[in-house]
Order: C-alpha cells, then structure tokens, then sequence
C-alpha cells in the first residue's frame, strides 16, 4: 500500500496530542474529592462497568480521527501489470515432394521425416503467420499464411509425394512462396526451402526467383536433405518395391547462392538429428520482435478508511448514549 498525498500523513501528530492531554487529565489533573473515615464501600465493589467503558467513546472518536486522515491521505495499493505486444515473422515453409524424397536415409523416410520436424517447429512460434509450399515438377500452395496452428499442422499432415507431376521445380517453388508474401506487411519475411535434389522442370529459374525475393525483401533459408555418397530409394521391380542404393544428387551451389542472394543461409542435413538442429538454429535466428511496457495498476482504498471511521462514529453515539443511561 502507498499514499498519494503522504504529507497529510503528519496530521496523525493531532490525535497523538489528544491523546496525551487525556491521559494528563486522567492522571494528573486534579479531581473533586471527599474525605471520608474508610474507603471499604468503595473497594469492596470492585471496579464498575461505567469505569471501564467511560474510556470507550474517546477512544472511538480519537480511532474515527485517525481513519479519516488516513483517507486523506488517499491510500492504494499497486501492482506492477505487464503487456507484451509481440510483433510476429511471416514465414512459409517450402517442402520438395518428388519420389526422390522417398529416400530412406532419413527415419522413416526423406518426407516423413521433414514434416515431423516442420510441426515441430511450427508449434515453437506461435506469433508467426505461417503457410506451406509445395513443388515437385511444379508447384501450388497447400496452406496460405495463417495464425491458425491446427489448420497449419493438418495440412502439413497431408503433404505427400505423387500429388503432382514428379520433377524438381526449385525456382516455381521459390517464387510461388515469394508471391504469398507479397503483399505482407510483417516486419521481417522469411522462406526456409527444403529439397533433395537438382533443379529440372518449372518455368521460373531458381536464380530469378532468388531475385524476386531480394527485391521483396525476403530472407530464404535453403536446406539440401540427403546422406552423403548414396542413399537407399525405393525401386518399383518385376518383384515389387525393392530398395536401391542410388547416388545423392543436390545442387549444393545452387542452394548456396539463392541464401546468399537473399540475405539467408544453406544448411545441409543428412540425418533425422541434422535436420531437427537446422530447424532449431533458424527458429533462434529468427526471432519475434517482442516490446515489454510494465505500468502499475491501482486500486484506491481510502473508502474503506472512510467507511471504517464512519463505523467507529455510531459507535461512539451509541456506547456515549448507553453510558448517560447507565445507573
């Protein structure tokens, strides 16, 4: 609790005085008296009620006076309150689905294993506008950019290969992400673009889309995913699904310099574990920007004060009344 006024606070010196000029009275003052043979009448009964309680009423209005400065004084309490506002990143996570990513050097497989981790980190930001891109020969949105995590998630879920013509258009997967951001007014924008293999289909050249970005001021993080040397893919055969250990094939400097170009990073993950700590390295880079503003809030309590004294008053009406009645 603290006062507004703290110097009315000095008044409490009156009561104090009138404190001690009662007590003077009562002690020291001088009294009527009679002198009588023995005081046994009067020591036999003891002390009386009305010599208890005549006190009383002066004590109510002395307690009465010291609530009212009190509540002059304009006590309250405060609590110190909080607000974040929290200034979100648009990011669109852009996810290769060819047949490639069927490859099983990731647990279980290259896209299985992807998706999981995009939720992962899809769930670390929930102050981000967030949407998915996917491409293979071609490329479409699957989730435009939303603050709806469960939407977000399931359609991640649904991300699959064989949806579309199989290929590997890095620059129309780029650039449709950079057309979803557009018209964005989030402070910083970002594109993180995961694929396995080397451009060889779409309509738009991955260096154009790459300048695309820098003009719109998007930042691309560009991920290869794939062992090192050869991988195990699955191989349709006369004999079913076999498994074949083919080359990994990533243009490495193409990934390169679409991040360089932009203003991003290209990392290379070659396992479950490489891929989880790329993601959490880019969910570090990429923070909110967050302003904390800390305000007090008040609560004036001098109306109980007031109240409190207004109590103590009747009181003394009453006890003063009671008192005059007494025998």
């Amino acid at each position: 609790m603290n006062f507004e006024y703290p110097s009315v606070l000095w008044l409490l010196a009156v009561p104090l005085l009138l404190v001690g000029l009662y007590l003077y009275r009562e002690l020291a003052g001088r009294r009527p008296h009679l002198r009588v043979s023995t005081a046994t009448p009067w020591t036999e009964g003891g002390r009386t009620i009305l010599s208890v309680i005549r006190h009383l009423p002066f004590a109510l209005r002395t307690a009465a006076l010291c609530l009212i400065i009190v509540a002059l004084a304009r006590p309250r309490s405060s609590t110190e309150v909080e607000k974040v506002d929290a200034e979100g990143i648009d990011i669109i996570l852009v996810m290769d689905v060819s047949t490639s990513m069927l490859a099983r050097d990731f647990k279980p497989d290259r896209i299985s294993a992807a998706k999981d981790i995009a939720i992962e980190f899809i769930s670390q930001r929930p102050s981000d506008r967030m949407g998915i891109v996917v491409f293979a020969g071609e490329s479409y949105t699957q989730c435009p950019l939303t603050t709806d995590r469960a939407t977000l998630i399931n359609l991640m879920k649904e991300v699959q290969t064989d949806l579309i013509e199989d290929g590997t258009a890095i620059g129309n997967g780029l650039a449709t992400a950079v057309a979803r951001m557009m018209d964005s007014e989030a402070p910083s924008r970002v594109v993180i673009l995961l694929t396995d293999g080397v451009n060889n289909s779409g309509e738009v050249a991955p260096q154009t889309a790459a300048e695309i970005a820098k003009t719109y001021g998007v930042r691309v993080y560009t991920i290869g995913v794939g062992a090192n040397g050869t991988a195990p893919y699955p191989v349709m055969t006369p004999w079913g699904i076999e498994l074949q250990n083919l080359p990994v094939e990533i243009d490495e400097e193409l990934l390169k310099g679409i991040s360089e170009a932009t203003g991003g990073r290209y990392f290379r993950a070659t396992d479950n574990t490489k891929l989880a700590e790329i993601y959490s390295e880019i969910n570090k880079m990429e923070k909110a920007r967050t302003s904390v503003d800390s305000f007090p809030v008040f609560k004036e309590l001098f109306g109980r004060f007031g109240l409190a004294a207004l109590i103590c008053l009747l009181l003394e009406l009453i006890v003063s009344l009671l008192i005059r009645r007494m025998p």
